[in-house]
């Protein structure tokens, strides 16, 4: 018998599998450039946001520390040949920077206390009791999201006055622990979408052992509510602080104003101050940036501490900005 027709089946069978092996590298290959290609385009992307997101920050930071003779420079567009903190000095002075930080502090942190826990008893209740027109409540209150501020300035100017709060601090607190702060509607919202999300056998269990519903609001449901507890007094912290409708409206002595109120009037501040501060005559740009820079540094530095629970807490709250 022959045996001929072996060798020429075995070259088949290795030519077929080179050829499967060749086949399987170049799906590898074209596998690993589409990921490597996909790979470096997000980067790119996320690159470009940050640059869009930072490139103020850094204009006023870089901006702030030129010297007058910088900035008429053409050959100076970003980092200074000698950087100068002359430009905070007189920021600092004009502003008059402590003592606008320690208000704008003060009634931030207080309206923001107030409305997390004006917040969390009013939300809970939408979201766990059943009451006559709860319904129809919410539903206004949704409304109420979407109405103008400007719409209702009159009344509440009339209304300021009539209750004496005016060139007081009052109108940026009372509210607040009232549950209705600076959009404060959006914030019970918040809270109310967490509290839906709890399990019910919590309550039943809480009802069985004899507890009310303050006290099982007080030492079961708030407890767990830490992450949407967190994420409303930031977003209420960082609302109060920037807010300037209700501030401009209300405070109208120098001495009471706010700092993002201050850095609104810089100009005149500036004007006002003393001629000749350090030996400066004129508003530069330079300084009218560290004082934006001023303004801005505290909230920054609120996130740079707490964006890593604030982002915890936002995926846990499943809240979507």
């Amino acid at each position: 018998m022959s045996t001929t027709g072996n060798p020429t089946s075995g070259g088949g069978q290795r030519s077929g599998a080179t050829g499967a092996r060749r086949r399987i590298a170049g799906r590898r290959h074209w596998r690993f450039a589409a990921q490597t290609a996909g790979i470096i385009l997000r980067w790119v992307v996320l690159i470009e946001f940050i640059y869009v997101f930072l490139f103020p920050l850094i204009f006023m930071v870089a901006t702030s520390l030129k010297t007058v003779g910088e900035l008429n420079n053409p050959t100076v567009h970003w980092i200074s040949r000698s950087p100068s903190l002359q430009a905070y000095e007189i920021a600092f002075t004009v502003l008059k920077y402590m003592e606008a930080i320690g208000i704008s502090a003060a009634t931030s942190v207080l309206a923001a206390a107030g409305q997390t826990l004006a917040g969390a008893m009013i939300a809970y209740g939408f979201a766990r009791m059943r009451f006559p027109g709860r319904d129809f409540l919410f539903g206004v209150l949704l409304f109420s999201i979407v109405i103008p501020l400007q719409t209702v300035m009159i009344p509440q100017f009339i209304l300021f006055t009539k209750l004496k709060w005016m060139n007081t601090y009052l109108p940026l607190i009372l509210p607040a622990w009232l549950g209705f702060g600076v959009r404060g509607g959006i914030l019970l919202i918040v809270f109310r979408q967490f509290f839906r999300g709890l399990p019910y056998e919590l309550e039943d269990a809480a009802y069985v052992d004899g507890a009310g519903p303050l006290r099982t609001f007080g030492q079961i449901m708030l407890p767990l509510a830490k992450p949407g507890i967190l994420v409303v007094f930031l977003f209420s912290l960082v609302w109060t602080w920037n807010d300037l409708f209700v501030p401009s409206m209300v405070l109208r002595k120098p001495e009471l104003l706010t700092l993002p109120q201050r850095m609104l009037a810089f100009v005149e501040w500036f004007l006002a101050t003393e001629q000749g501060l350090f030996g400066v005559y004129e508003l530069q740009e330079n300084i009218l940036m560290a004082g934006v820079t001023l303004t801005v540094i505290p909230m920054l530095v609120v996130y740079i501490f707490a964006q890593r629970y604030f982002t915890q807490s936002v995926d846990r709250t499943g809240l979507v900005e």
